[in-house]
């Protein structure tokens, strides 16, 4: 969010293309992302997962304190990267910018699937997720492993918010729904795997858009995460995921 106030910022200001500020915000998010591990995130290296989930939540509250302070509190308007244009797929009409954040979204899974899956840095980012202690034991660099990590997540973040900011405005709140969502899919599709998360999300959405239009558009969305909560309570590790077996 603060990373799109600072594209959206330069682009009206700057009077950059949306691609140029899209470019300047990631940059400035990979920046912040390295400072923010550097700062804060070294020093809480013994702290408790709960512990590291409410420092989390901390940082997350301070840009929001920081953003309208810096940019202002008024809503800002982000252009879309194509202006006009639709296709039609089974009956449905779909915008050129909707199927470029797609396409886009698609390809970044892929190279990240393939990165963690196939290259000796993503060894080092699962193992490192795993047991960083073990990692560090077996000579993994986890300190720069944990630093590109929240680099890499702040730009791709910042992204996510620039193909979202056409669709409404770019705010203070504007990820509130996606970060709730996100974190919805990930349980529903179960954190032990990479692509038990991306199932979720998936299913978040067609089912969303499924019930709101053949049932109620008030009544849709509620029963989505009524029928999501019920399948949690029976199976709490997620459609993929496994139970977590700890010997003793």
């Amino acid at each position: 969010m603060f990373n799109a106030f600072a594209a959206t910022f330069a682009l009206i200001h700057f009077g950059l293309p949306s691609w140029g500020a899209a470019i300047i915000g990631m940059i400035a998010a990979f920046v912040s992302g390295v400072l923010v591990d550097i700062i804060i995130i070294r020093k809480a290296k013994k702290t408790s997962a709960v512990g590291k989930q409410i420092i989390t939540f901390g940082i997350i509250m301070l840009f929001l304190g920081i953003a309208p302070m810096i940019f202002g509190s008024t809503p800002l308007n982000f252009p879309k990267f194509i202006e006009s244009g639709a296709v039609n797929i089974f009956g449905a009409s779909i915008s050129y910018n909707a199927l470029l954040n797609i396409i886009v979204g698609l390809i970044i899974m892929a190279v990240l699937f393939y990165f963690l899956q196939n290259t000796k840095w993503g060894l080092a980012v699962r193992v490192t997720a795993s047991n960083e202690q073990t990692a560090r034991l077996m000579g993994v660099p986890t300190s720069l492993v944990t630093m590109g990590a929240w680099a890499i997540a702040a730009a791709l973040g910042t992204l996510a918010a620039l193909m979202l900011a056409p669709a409404i405005t770019v705010n203070v709140s504007m990820m509130d729904n996606v970060q709730t969502n996100a974190l919805i899919a990930c349980v529903l599709g179960g954190f032990q795997t990479f692509y038990g998360p991306v199932l979720g999300a998936y299913i978040i959405g067609l089912g969303r858009n499924v019930l709101i239009y053949y049932v109620s558009s008030t009544w849709g969305e509620p029963i989505l995460f009524t029928l999501i909560l019920l399948f949690i309570v029976l199976r709490p590790n997620g459609i993929i995921g496994k139970k977590i077996i700890k010997k003793v």
